[in-house]
């Protein structure tokens, strides 16, 4: 029973978590280390007593390393922001190793989808309704960059019925 209940609200604090990060860093650019922690310290809080066995957590620890690994490359070449990075690799700790090439993948198309909307949305003048608030004015400048948390946030939420969570339900 413990494991069910604890299965379920891990997947509410990954969900909830993923989704404002993705919000945040729509409105702001910034994904927060704090986020990424707490993320990381429910990981290892909930993961136990959800049933995620010990093999389990240590490949989903050894595919999140990898994940930074590479991330931290993009980093230091500008490519994404840290946050960015650290977000990936938390979200594959979550998801479990045999989903880390499936989420990067979803990632990447999510990435490209949005990157070519905000192309689309920075061509059009921005109406007046949305002038008013700070961050639409700043998302449709072309020196914004791109808020690579929500494909991070989209990937994860998608691929969440996969996790080793929702395994621990059935």
């Amino acid at each position: 029973m413990i494991s069910n209940a604890a299965a379920w609200a891990a997947l509410f604090l990954f969900a909830a978590g993923m989704t404002y990060a993705g919000l945040k860093d729509v409105k702001t650019m910034t994904i927060t280390n704090r986020l990424v922690l707490l993320l990381a310290g429910a990981y290892a809080l909930f993961a136990p007593v959800a049933g995620v066995g010990l093999d389990g957590m240590l490949t989903s620890a050894a595919a999140a390393a990898v994940v930074l690994t590479g991330t931290f490359l993009l980093f230091a070449f500008g490519w994404i922001g840290g946050g960015d990075a650290k977000l990936a690799a938390v979200a594959v700790l979550w998801l479990g190793a045999d989903q880390a090439f499936t989420y990067l993948l979803y990632v990447s198309v999510a990435g490209a989808l949005l990157t070519l909307a905000l192309i689309q949305f920075r061509r059009l003048p921005l109406p007046a309704f949305l002038q008013r608030t700070e961050w639409t004015g700043r998302l449709h400048e072309a020196s914004f960059g791109v808020p690579y948390g929500v494909a991070l946030s989209a990937a994860a939420l998608l691929l969440l019925p996969e996790s080793p969570f929702f395994s621990a339900m059935i």
